[in-house]
Protein backbone atom coordinates (compact mmCIF):
# COMPACT_ATOMS: atom_id res chain seq x y z
CA UNK A 1 0.00 0.00 0.00
CA UNK A 2 2.72 2.47 0.99
CA UNK A 3 4.76 1.65 -2.15
CA UNK A 4 1.68 2.24 -4.29
CA UNK A 5 1.23 5.72 -2.76
CA UNK A 6 4.92 6.48 -3.31
CA UNK A 7 4.80 5.18 -6.88
CA UNK A 8 1.80 7.41 -7.62
CA UNK A 9 3.53 10.54 -6.24
CA UNK A 10 6.77 9.70 -8.07
CA UNK A 11 5.03 9.05 -11.38
CA UNK A 12 3.07 12.31 -11.06
CA UNK A 13 6.34 14.15 -10.34
CA UNK A 14 7.95 12.59 -13.44
CA UNK A 15 4.89 13.41 -15.54
CA UNK A 16 5.61 17.12 -14.96
CA UNK A 17 8.76 16.72 -17.11
CA UNK A 18 6.61 15.25 -19.90
CA UNK A 19 3.58 17.57 -19.71
CA UNK A 20 2.14 18.55 -23.07
CA UNK A 21 2.48 22.24 -22.15
CA UNK A 22 4.49 24.24 -19.59
CA UNK A 23 1.24 25.52 -18.08
CA UNK A 24 0.51 22.03 -16.67
CA UNK A 25 3.81 21.69 -14.78
CA UNK A 26 2.75 23.54 -11.61
CA UNK A 27 -0.50 21.59 -11.24
CA UNK A 28 1.29 18.25 -11.64
CA UNK A 29 3.99 19.21 -9.14
CA UNK A 30 1.33 20.37 -6.67
CA UNK A 31 -0.27 16.91 -6.84
CA UNK A 32 3.06 15.19 -6.07
CA UNK A 33 5.01 17.54 -3.77
CA UNK A 34 4.45 19.33 -0.48
CA UNK A 35 4.52 23.13 -0.73
CA UNK A 36 7.71 23.19 1.38
CA UNK A 37 9.52 20.45 -0.58
CA UNK A 38 13.32 20.43 -0.22
CA UNK A 39 15.02 19.70 -3.54
CA UNK A 40 18.66 18.60 -3.66
CA UNK A 41 19.50 18.88 -7.35
CA UNK A 42 22.60 19.16 -9.51
CA UNK A 43 22.89 22.87 -8.67
CA UNK A 44 22.47 22.50 -4.92
CA UNK A 45 19.64 22.80 -2.40
CA UNK A 46 16.42 24.69 -3.00
CA UNK A 47 13.01 24.81 -1.34
CA UNK A 48 9.41 25.02 -2.49
CA UNK A 49 7.41 23.93 -5.50
CA UNK A 50 8.46 27.08 -7.38
CA UNK A 51 12.12 26.04 -7.19
CA UNK A 52 11.33 22.55 -8.44
CA UNK A 53 9.17 24.07 -11.18
CA UNK A 54 12.13 26.20 -12.38
CA UNK A 55 14.29 23.05 -12.51
CA UNK A 56 11.64 21.08 -14.44
CA UNK A 57 11.10 23.93 -16.91
CA UNK A 58 14.86 24.23 -17.46
CA UNK A 59 15.05 20.50 -18.26
CA UNK A 60 12.02 20.81 -20.57
CA UNK A 61 13.89 23.55 -22.47
CA UNK A 62 16.99 21.41 -23.08
CA UNK A 63 19.08 22.82 -25.96
CA UNK A 64 18.84 19.47 -27.79
CA UNK A 65 15.04 19.67 -27.71
CA UNK A 66 12.21 18.62 -25.44
CA UNK A 67 13.17 15.30 -23.92
CA UNK A 68 11.34 12.49 -22.22
CA UNK A 69 11.75 11.53 -18.56
CA UNK A 70 10.79 7.99 -17.55
CA UNK A 71 11.04 5.93 -14.39
CA UNK A 72 12.98 2.84 -15.45
CA UNK A 73 12.93 0.80 -12.24
CA UNK A 74 10.56 -0.34 -9.58
CA UNK A 75 10.05 1.89 -6.55
CA UNK A 76 12.02 0.56 -3.58
CA UNK A 77 10.55 1.86 -0.35
CA UNK A 78 11.83 1.08 3.11
CA UNK A 79 9.54 3.01 5.48
CA UNK A 80 8.98 6.66 4.42
CA UNK A 81 11.97 6.83 2.02
CA UNK A 82 11.82 5.61 -1.57
CA UNK A 83 14.26 5.36 -4.44
CA UNK A 84 13.90 4.78 -8.14
CA UNK A 85 15.95 5.09 -11.29
CA UNK A 86 15.12 7.36 -14.20
CA UNK A 87 16.28 8.11 -17.71
CA UNK A 88 16.02 11.40 -19.58
CA UNK A 89 16.41 11.20 -23.36
CA UNK A 90 16.35 14.05 -25.86
CA UNK A 91 14.88 13.64 -29.35
CA UNK A 92 16.63 12.08 -32.33
CA UNK A 93 19.22 10.16 -30.31
CA UNK A 94 20.41 13.30 -28.55
CA UNK A 95 21.96 13.38 -25.08
CA UNK A 96 20.77 10.79 -22.59
CA UNK A 97 21.09 11.12 -18.83
CA UNK A 98 20.30 8.49 -16.23
CA UNK A 99 20.19 8.66 -12.48
CA UNK A 100 18.60 7.69 -9.21
CA UNK A 101 16.33 9.82 -7.05
CA UNK A 102 15.74 9.30 -3.36
CA UNK A 103 12.52 10.83 -2.04
CA UNK A 104 10.93 11.19 1.37
CA UNK A 105 7.15 11.12 1.70
CA UNK A 106 4.95 12.93 4.19
CA UNK A 107 1.18 12.45 4.10
CA UNK A 108 1.34 10.80 0.65
CA UNK A 109 3.34 13.67 -0.89
CA UNK A 110 7.05 14.04 -1.59
CA UNK A 111 8.64 16.49 0.84
CA UNK A 112 12.29 15.84 -0.07
CA UNK A 113 13.96 14.92 -3.35
CA UNK A 114 17.63 14.02 -3.69
CA UNK A 115 18.78 13.73 -7.30
CA UNK A 116 21.77 11.57 -8.18
CA UNK A 117 22.36 12.24 -11.88
CA UNK A 118 24.68 10.07 -13.90
CA UNK A 119 25.89 6.52 -13.72
CA UNK A 120 28.01 5.35 -10.82
CA UNK A 121 31.22 3.81 -12.08
CA UNK A 122 32.41 0.51 -10.59
CA UNK A 123 35.02 0.97 -7.91
CA UNK A 124 38.61 0.21 -8.86
CA UNK A 125 39.92 -2.72 -6.87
Amino acid sequence: MQEEIARSAIDTFISAFNASDDSYVTALLSQALTSDVVFWGPLGRSEGIEAVERFVLDIRRHPAGTGTMVRCSAVDMPDEWARYQWVFTTPDGGPRLAGTDVVHLRRSLIDQVIVFAGEIEPSAS
